[in-house]
């Protein structure tokens, strides 16, 4: 028998409705669950600064929108056709994947034929649970598959990942979008090995997480960049054996003394230019990755004549099933430390996290409803 017989009728959510407008708490009704749908209590959501992007002109289209995809919580009730999960299971949520296409058949769901719709789109292809406002329109809830700045959020069985209730729940979210894709741009797409050099551009949690992967993977040197004294400090004390000002003018020549070429470079901030000083700071056969590009990049031929390549990550390409509990066994065993990125505010105060965020004060504010 379903269990959504117990689920609550309303939702309190952080609202998104206009460009650059704050968060706005509003009572939702929640309709029926659709048969794959799981509700979750939420113990706590991550802010992301993909949140932040799709408050300003990316999510116009979206809107109004209950943004949020680093949900964690306990299962209250799920769909007919659910198995993965029943009612009081704890929960981490990533990722939303169709789970019929070739790509996810064949292991590769951050690939999904569907990802652009159910993690960033309007989700038409899933049938789910929706949200109604007080004047009877939709709030779109398909927020990668969960919109998770709510006190309940309707996740799907593809995209929730059962943990052990033993667990601090409340800050696990993050596991599931920002530090599997700085983890996983390491360990699944650099596929680093023990000895080889990498360089991190950008110490915010997803390159924070990658340095912690690198020094995991045995990398030596693991070098960190970022703009902000504060995150390169904290980038030292989760693993990188150098920390390098962004700004610094002679940067090039900083990264050359500290190793004649890296063989692995990663950049989680999308801009051109660093960019441009990620690639040609590899060595000959060496690989860049990137989180996000902002704009195109122009590269000297012969850069890439000489065997240096360029590779996008979704999702640090991880199956959340797998990487997630991977994530969670090197916290446990002290060598994924990303407790120390976290800071926690109650979801009432969304707005100051988020400010939080932009200023760089916290590495990653995670929400309390």
């Amino acid at each position: 028998m379903s269990a959504q017989v117990q689920r609550p009728s309303q939702v309190e959510a952080a609202v998104v409705r206009g460009t650059e407008e704050k968060f706005r708490l509003e009572k939702l009704e929640l309709s029926p669950l659709g048969p794959l749908d799981v509700l979750v209590k939420v113990a706590g959501a991550g802010l992301c600064h993909t949140d932040l992007a799709m408050r300003g002109p990316a999510g116009v289209p979206l809107r109004p929108i209950v943004l949020g995809h680093e949900g964690s919580g306990v299962v209250v009730a799920v769909g007919s056709q659910v198995s993965k999960v029943v009612a009081g299971d704890s929960v981490v949520l990533s990722y939303d994947s169709c789970g019929g296409c070739g790509n996810c058949r064949s292991g590769r769901p951050y690939f999904c034929a569907a990802w652009f719709d159910r993690n960033t789109g309007p989700g038409l292809s899933r049938e789910h649970a929706t949200l109604v406002d007080a004047e009877g329109g939709l709030v779109n809830n398909s927020c990668f598959g969960q919109s998770s700045f709510a006190d309940h959020s309707v996740a799907s069985q593809n995209n929730v990942v059962k943990v052990s209730p033993e667990l601090p729940l409340e800050i696990l979210g993050p596991l599931g979008c920002g530090l599997q894709t700085g983890a996983g741009a390491i360990v699944n797409v650099l596929q680093v090995r023990p000895g080889q050099s990498v360089v991190v551009f950008g110490a915010g949690a997803v390159g924070l997480a990658a340095v912690m992967a690198a020094r995991i993977c045995g990398a030596a040197p693991v070098i960190a960049v970022d703009l902000v004294e504060e995150r390169r400090q904290l980038a030292r004390e989760v693993g990188a054996t150098h920390a390098l000002d962004g700004a610094a003018p002679d940067l090039a020549h900083q990264l050359q003394r500290i190793t004649s070429g890296v063989d692995c470079a990663f950049d989680t901030t999308g801009k051109s230019a660093v960019i441009a000083t990620a690639v040609s700071a590899l060595a000959q056969g060496g690989t860049c990755a990137l989180a996000a590009i902002e704009d195109e990049v122009r590269l000297p031929a012969q850069q890439i004549v000489f065997g240096r390549r360029l590779t996008g990550v979704v999702e640090g390409n991880a199956v959340p099933d797998v990487f997630i509990p991977q994530m969670i066994e090197w916290w446990q065993s002290g060598v994924f430390p990303f407790d120390k990125l976290i800071e926690r505010f109650p979801l009432r105060d969304i707005n100051e996290a988020a400010d939080a965020s932009v200023s760089g004060r916290v590495v990653k504010p995670v929400l309390i409803p």
